[in-house]
């Protein structure tokens, strides 16, 4: 039962759309701007870095929470997993919550903040590299999204061949790879034909919304 309750718990509060909520506090419907991704990223473009860092925060916290707090309740081995392995199992419904939010119709955000909070919350090791990757990666060429897949990808690289956390990590990481890179799949397109924008940690929003080119990572640029 306590499982259970933390999977209810884990899943509820990851699909808190905290970018929507903000948004609209300001009377901006975040769907209708940009890419109408709910994530930090689009935030930043539509209300500025104060407001994104905020719900990057906020993002992240939604799947450290569940992590940590299984790690404090489950102190033995559950189903015959570990416990490092429940609280990243409870981490990835918490980035299927930020996924498909029932708030938002059953969508919702790329699930790379909640990701890194997940993995912050059990595999901290690999959780820092992979921000590093994404923070460098961004740094250098700008593509939020191409840092995002490659972050997601060298977490579970890291987690088992550095960290050597445990094994039983294996599938659960590369379910979360695959359903952020899935996310992505727009933007890979966009990168292969070099029509991917460029990050700017700035207000973008225009005046009207026609002279927007929708980006689906969030960022839009003036056509």
């Amino acid at each position: 039962m306590i499982l259970v309750g933390l999977a209810i718990f884990a899943f509820f509060l990851g699909s808190i759309p905290f970018g929507m909520l903000f948004a609209r506090a300001r009377g901006i419907d975040i769907r209708a701007v940009g890419s109408g991704n709910i994530g930090a990223t689009n935030v930043v473009r539509a209300l500025g870095p104060k407001v994104g860092l905020t719900v990057f925060v906020l993002d992240v916290l939604k799947g450290y929470v569940p992590a940590l707090l299984t790690k404090q309740v489950v102190t033995t081995q559950a189903l015959g997993l570990e416990v490092q392995t429940l609280s990243m199992i409870m981490g990835v419904i918490a980035i299927l919550g930020h996924m498909f939010s029932p708030f938002v119709g059953f969508k919702g955000g790329k699930g790379v903040a909640t990701g890194f909070g997940a993995a912050l919350g059990a595999i901290p090791g690999a959780a820092l590299v992979g921000f590093a990757v994404i923070s460098l990666t961004v740094a250098i060429t700008r593509y939020v999204s191409l840092g995002s897949i490659l972050a997601a990808i060298s977490v579970p690289i890291f987690s088992i061949l550095v960290f050597k956390d445990s094994s039983q990590l294996i599938p659960i990481l590369v379910i979360m790879v695959l359903f952020i890179v899935w996310k992505h799949r727009a933007n890979i397109e966009r990168l292969r034909n070099g029509t991917e924008s460029k990050f700017a940690f700035k207000k973008q929003i225009p005046d009207t919304q026609e002279d927007v080119k929708e980006d689906d990572d969030g960022i839009a640029s003036p056509r």
